[in-house]
C-alpha cells in the first residue's frame, strides 16, 4: 500500500481548528527548504517555540511541529524567504482558514505597518502565496497563469473555482448531484461529491450501502443512508469530536513472531482525523491532537523514504516495474476520460438550465418576486415556504414550480417543464437553484457562466489527457530499451573492453529509473561564475556581471586560453580555458565544435538573448589582444576591455541553452551549449527567447526534470528551482518541444 503524501480536504478541516490555537503567536522568521518546504518559527506565551510547516511539493502538508522534528536551518535564504522575513518579522499570526471544501488554507499574520495573508495550496502542483492587505499577490513560490485564475507577483489573488462542499449540501442538493452522475455510487460521492477515493467508500461503508451500485439504481434510502454517513462526519468535525490515528503496514509473519518488534519501527501508510472503517485491519496508534499524528505521520513518512534511498544499490540496476507504470497512466487516462464525459454533461445540464429560466421567465420572474417582496417586507423564511407551499395546494402555477426553499443559502429552487418532442430527453423536468434576490437576467447569466466555467475544466481535463498520454508512450519507449539492452546482453561494465575511458559509458546506466541515486557534491572553485564543458572537455568560464569580468580578464585569463565577446552590447566575457587556474597550459588547438560552443555561450547570455533575438554575433581574440588601456581621451566602464587587431568571428550563432542533471563522475545541475550539455546530462531541457520570466521558466525546467526521475528527492536536492535558475540566461525564455 502506498502512503499517503498529501492530506486530504477533511483533514484540513480538521487541523483549522487546532491550528487556530496558536493565535496570538510572534513569527520569529521565515525558512525555505527545497523550494517546497516553508519553516515558520513562532514564539507563542502559553506553547512556547512553535514550528509551523507548510510543505507544497511531492508532500503536501501543513501543521506544527514538534522540534525535535524539524532540520537544521537550510544555508543562505533564497528571495522568497528573504520577501517572507521582511513582511512578517514580529507579526503575529491572527489565524488560519480553509477556503470554502478546498486543499487550500488561509494564514493572516498582522503587524503594526503593515498585514500579510499567506495562501498554501495544497493541490496539483502546489504553490505558497503572500498577499498585502488588499489581496495583491507580493510573491509566490510558482507563478501560475492559466485561463481561469492568475497567482503573479502585482496581480489580484484568484482562488481556484469553486467546488461543491459535500459536508454541508442538502439531502436535496445531494440528491441532485448524485443524479447527474451515470456511473456507480462511490466513484460519483469520489468525483461529484469531491470526497476523494478514501472518503468515498468510507461514506459507503458508514451508511451500509453497497459501494457498487449504479446511480440509476439508487433509490431515496439509498441516498438518505449516504447523506447521513456524511452528516455525521461533518457534525465530528464542527464539534471537535476526532480520535487520530497513524496507520501503519501491516505485520510481517517474522515480526508477528517477534514479542520486541514496536509499532514506531513499521512503515507508516495513512493519518486520520478519526477511525475509519476501511482501515480497520491496520495497525494504528492514537493520537491526543490531529496535528501531533499528522506531525508524526510525516515525521516518519520523511525517514521511512530516506531509509529506502539509503538501502544499498545493486550492483547493476533493477528493472523498473513497467508493467505497472504503463497500468497506472492507463488507468489515469481512463479517469480522465470519465472527468471530460462528466464536464460535458454537466456542462451540458447548466446550459439548459439556463435556457429553461428563460424559455420559463414569467414563472421564474413571478417566483423571485414573491420572494423578494416577502423579504422586504421582513417575513421569515419559514413563513414564505409555508406561504408558497400553501398556494400550491391551491393550484398556483408559481407556487407549484418551488420544491425547496434554502434560508441559509438564500435559494429558491423550481422546477421547470421541459419542452416536449425534442430528442431522448423529451418531457420530463429539471430543478434549478436560483438566486432569491436576483431577476431571472441574473440567475439565467449565472447559470450560463457555470456551464462555461465547467467547458474550461473540461480544456484543462483534454490538455491533461494529452500529457499523460506522453507520459505512457515515454514509459513504453524506456521499457522497449530496456528490453532491447536485455537482448544484446545488459548495459556494458566499466572497462569490459578493457580499454573504456569512463567518458563513453557515462550514461549507460539508466539514472532516470533509478530508484536511488548517492549525491556525490562537487566543490570547483569555478561554479560561482557562469560555467560549461564543452563536448571535448574544455572549460568554459563567463562573467555574471561586471565586477567578475573584471577578475576573470586580471586573475583567471591564461596566455593559451581565448577570450570571446558579442558584437551586441552587454555580453559576458567569456574565456575559453587552455587550463586550470593552478595549471601550466601548453598552445591548444581548439576543434571547431569547441570554438562554436563557446560562441554560443557568448550569446546566449548576452543582451541578444534578453532582446528576444534568435541569434546574434561573436568574435574570438587571444589574450594579448585584450587590454585596460583605452585610447587617449577615450574612457572604458568597469567590466569593459579595448580590443586591438584582427577578430575571428562566429556569425548567426543560435541564441539557445540546454539545463540538466549531472549523475555522473559528480551529480549537479549544469547547463550550456545544447551540443555540450545533452553529453554530459542524465536528462536536460532546452530553451530559447521567450515570455517567460527567469523564475518562471526555472520552476518549468525543474518540474520537467524532477517528473522524469524515478528518485524525484534527489533532483529537489541537487537541482532545485533556485539552482536551475543560476544557468537561465537573463531574460524570457520558453521551452524547445
Amino acid at each position: 500500500m502506498d502512503p499517503k503524501r498529501e492530506l486530504s480536504s477533511i483533514d484540513l478541516s480538521a487541523l483549522v481548528t487546532e491550528l487556530g490555537r496558536y493565535e496570538g503567536a510572534k513569527v520569529d522568521k521565515a525558512y525555505l527548504y527545497d523550494d517546497d518546504l516553508l519553516r515558520l518559527k513562532l514564539r507563542d506565551f502559553d506553547h512556547g517555540r512553535v514550528e509551523l510547516m507548510i510543505e507544497v511539493g511531492d508532500v503536501k502538508r501543513a501543521h506544527v511541529a514538534d522540534p525535535a522534528h524539524v532540520a537544521d536551518a537550510p544555508g543562505r535564504p533564497p528571495n522568497f524567504a528573504k520577501m517572507l522575513r521582511n513582511r512578517l518579522s514580529g507579526a503575529d499570526f491572527a489565524g488560519v482558514t480553509q477556503y470554502e471544501f478546498d486543499r487550500i488554507l488561509t494564514f493572516e499574520f498582522e503587524r503594526e505597518d503593515e498585514n500579510t495573508t499567506l495562501v498554501a495550496e495544497l493541490f496539483g502542483q502546489g504553490n505558497v502565496a503572500a498577499l498585502d492587505e488588499t489581496g495583491e499577490v507580493v510573491g509566490s513560490l510558482s507563478t501560475v497563469r492559466l485561463k481561469s485564475r492568475t497567482v503573479a507577483p502585482g496581480a489580484q489573488y484568484e482562488y481556484p473555482a469553486s467546488r461543491l462542499n459535500p459536508l454541508d449540501v442538502s439531502l436535496d442538493a445531494f440528491a441532485r448531484h448524485m443524479d447527474e452522475s451515470d456511473t456507480d455510487v462511490v466513484r460519483t460521492l469520489a468525483t461529484q461529491l469531491n470526497l476523494g477515493g478514501l472518503y468515498a467508500e468510507e461514506v459507503c461503508s458508514r451508511a451500509g450501502v453497497e459501494k457498487e451500485i449504479p446511480i440509476d439504481e439508487a433509490d431515496e434510502e439509498v441516498y438518505r443512508a449516504l447523506h447521513g454517513a456524511l452528516e455525521r462526519i461533518a457534525e465530528r468535525l464542527r464539534s471537535g469530536d476526532i480520535d487520530p490515528r497513524v496507520y501503519e503496514e501491516p505485520l510481517g509473519d517474522a515480526e508477528l513472531d517477534d514479542a520486541d518488534a514496536e509499532s514506531g519501527d513499521r512503515p507508516v501508510v495513512d493519518v486520520t482525523p478519526f477511525p475509519l472503517s476501511e482501515r480497520e485491519g491496520l495497525p494504528s496508534v492514537g493520537f491526543d491532537s490531529f496535528n501531533a499524528a499528522v506531525d508524526e505521520y510525516f515525521y516518519r513518512l520523511a525517514r521511512d523514504d530516506a531509509e529506502e534511498a539509503d538501502a544499498p544499490a545493486d550492483a547493476s540496476p533493477s528493472r523498473p516495474d513497467f508493467e505497472e507504470e504503463i497500468a497506472k497512466q492507463e488507468r489515469i487516462i481512463e479517469q480522465q476520460r470519465g472527468a471530460i464525459e462528466g464536464f460535458e454533461e454537466q456542462a451540458e445540464t447548466e446550459r439548459e438550465r439556463a435556457e429553461l429560466v428563460y424559455a420559463h421567465y414569467d414563472l421564474v420572474d413571478e417566483v423571485l418576486s414573491t420572494v423578494r417582496e416577502a423579504r422586504e417586507n421582513e417575513v421569515s423564511w419559514e413563513e414564505i415556504e409555508e406561504t408558497l407551499a400553501a398556494g400550491a395546494e391551491r393550484g398556483i402555477a408559481a407556487a407549484e414550480a418551488v420544491v425547496d426553499v434554502d434560508g441559509s443559502a438564500g435559494t429558491v429552487t423550481v422546477e421547470l417543464d421541459r419542452e416536449s418532442g425534442e430528442g431522448d430527453d423529451a418531457g420530463g423536468t429539471v430543478t434549478v437553484e436560483l438566486e432569491a434576490d436576483d431577476g431571472v437576467e441574473v440567475n439565467a447569466d449565472r447559470l450560463y457562466r457555470e456551464a462555461k466555467r465547467i467547458e474550461e475544466k473540461k480544456a484543462g481535463a483534454e490538455e491533461a489527457i494529452e500529457s499523460t498520454r506522453r507520459e505512457l508512450e515515454a514509459v513504453k519507449e524506456r521499457k522497449a530499451e530496456w528490453e532491447a539492452a536485455d537482448e544484446d546482453g545488459g548495459p556494458a561494465s566499466d572497462g569490459e573492453d578493457g580499454e573504456g575511458d569512463g567518458e563513453d559509458e557515462e550514461y549507460e546506466v539508466d539514472w532516470l529509473s533509478r530508484s536511488s541515486i548517492p549525491i556525490r557534491s562537487p566543490d570547483d572553485w569555478y561554479e560561482r561564475f557562469r560555467w560549461f564543458h564543452t563536448s571535448s572537455g574544455y572549460l568554459v568560464i563567463g562573467g555574471r556581471n561586471a565586477d567578475q569580468n573584471e577578475e576573470l580578464v586580471k586573475k583567471y585569463m591564461g596566455n593559451h586560453d581565448r577570450f570571446f565577446h558579442t558584437q551586441a552590447h552587454g555580453g559576458p566575457v567569456t574565456l575559453l580555458k587552455a587550463a586550470g587556474p593552478s595549471e601550466s597550459a601548453d598552445p591548444v588547438d581548439f576543434s571547431e565544435e569547441t570554438l562554436r560552443e563557446a560562441a554560443q555561450f557568448a550569446v546566449s547570455y548576452s543582451s541578444d538573448w534578453k532582446d528576444g533575438r534568435g541569434a546574434g554575433d561573436a568574435y574570438m581574440v587571444e589574450p594579448d589582444q585584450v587590454s585596460k588601456t583605452p585610447e587617449s581621451g577615450e574612457y572604458i566602464e568597469k567590466g569593459s576591455f579595448v580590443i586591438r587587431g584582427d577578430r575571428t568571428y562566429f556569425e548567426d550563432v543560435p541564441c539557445r541553452v540546454a539545463v540538466g542533471v549531472q549523475c555522473e563522475p559528480v551529480t549537479r545541475a549544469i547547463g550550456g551549449p545544447p551540443s555540450a550539455i545533452e553529453g554530459r546530462a542524465a536528462t536536460s531541457v532546452t530553451l530559447e527567447p521567450g515570455m517567460y520570466a527567469q523564475n518562471d521558466a526555472a520552476m518549468m525546467v525543474y518540474r520537467t526534470l524532477k517528473e522524469r526521475f524515478a528518485d524525484q528527492s534527489f533532483v529537489r536536492k541537487v537541482a532545485s528551482a533556485d539552482r536551475l535558475q543560476e544557468f537561465l540566461p537573463p531574460g524570457g525564455s520558453d521551452v524547445v518541444d
